[in-house]
């Protein structure tokens, strides 16, 4: 589950067990009033939260979220693209980098208890 604030607006989000190949996985979006969102943020979310600010930009007709993460997460920039299915042929736009689709160290709930601040040099090197 996620809670998300956007400017005045607020979601929770609820997201499944992915697929084999890690590319889906069932997501369900509710809008809930912004006070809950804060409410819940403030009093049951797992620190450090997730801080990032996202960027859309559509490319060739595909809608690219592009996630710059802030505080412990701070120098992990990850790009997702939203595909009608699976088998959706995909032309990566040139500053794309690494594919790290079923990567768990780059899911949210991972960031947590695992910031990308605490990688090894090793990791950052490879990006």
């Amino acid at each position: 589950m996620r809670v998300r604030v956007a400017g005045p607006r607020a979601f929770l989000t609820v997201k499944g067990i992915g697929s084999e190949s890690g590319a889906s996985r069932a997501e369900f979006e509710y809008e809930i009033p912004l006070a809950d969102a804060e409410e819940l943020l403030d009093g049951l979310a797992l620190r450090p939260q997730i801080d990032k600010t996202r960027y859309r930009v559509v490319v060739a007709s595909l809608a690219w979220e592009i996630d710059v993460f802030a505080g412990e997460n701070e120098g992990l920039v990850v790009a997702e693209v939203e595909l009608p299915s699976e088998t959706t042929a995909v032309v990566a736009p040139d500053w794309i980098g690494r594919e790290v689709t079923g990567d768990v160290r780059y899911y949210n709930a991972h960031l947590v208890s695992d910031p990308y601040r605490g990688w090894p040099s090793a990791v950052d090197e490879a990006l």
